[in-house]
């Protein structure tokens, strides 16, 4: 589990294709040492097992389901990758509930600054936009964020200079691509009622 508070970047240092998914490297300061071997760190949203690390050198492997799932079917050299280390019990939870499991990719249509902060306005598939609710909370590469608004299949956030500062958002361009994870909360209660009706 994860909260989708975000401290920590690492930057992906190569990769390399495999027949059943991709090895990852990511160069990051994150604290860890060979005890957290087979930990699980959110990178960019997606849970991924910690296989090796060498120095500052993080290694991950990527399942065919998680490229699938995620904007990591567009592994670049130099990408920054926003990094979570999971909860322990009893730690204050300044987010959200997040699992790590993302649900899909989502186009950035719009960006807007007001003040210093900014405006992002987002593209998502129909049968997701279903599960959206203004005010609810939702995972955007692994940043825990508010919906503001919601207008059809787009929604918007908005991001203050702290969040800006300590994460890959302050990166994104126009028709870039992002990992979303709904609130766990959302398709709980929805699900919930569906069963009801039938």
């Amino acid at each position: 589990m994860f909260n989708g508070i975000i401290y920590q970047q690492g930057t992906v240092s190569k990769f390399s294709k495999l027949n059943a998914g991709t090895k990852i490297f990511i160069k990051s300061k994150l604290k860890l040492d060979k005890k957290d071997i087979g930990s699980s760190i959110a990178c960019d949203g997606v849970c991924l097992t910690l296989v090796s690390k060498k120095k500052d050198l993080l290694e991950f492997y990527l399942s065919k389901e998680s490229i699938n799932k995620s904007k990591f079917k567009r592994l670049k050299i130099g990408q920054k990758i926003n990094l979570e280390l999971p909860l322990k019990y009893g730690q204050d939870i300044s987010g959200h509930i997040c699992q790590g499991h993302v649900d899909c990719t989502s186009l950035l249509k719009k960006i807007k600054k007001v003040g210093k902060s900014i405006v992002l306005e987002f593209k998502i598939e129909n049968k997701f936009s279903k599960y959206l609710i203004p005010k609810a909370s939702i995972l955007i590469n692994g940043v825990s964020l508010t919906i503001s608004k919601i207008k059809g299949n787009n929604f918007q956030i908005w991001c203050i200079p702290h969040t800006l500062k300590l994460t890959n958002l302050s990166n994104l361009k126009v028709n870039d691509i992002v990992n979303i994870e709904i609130d766990i909360l959302s398709k709980y209660v929805k699900k919930f009622y569906e069963n009801k009706k039938v």
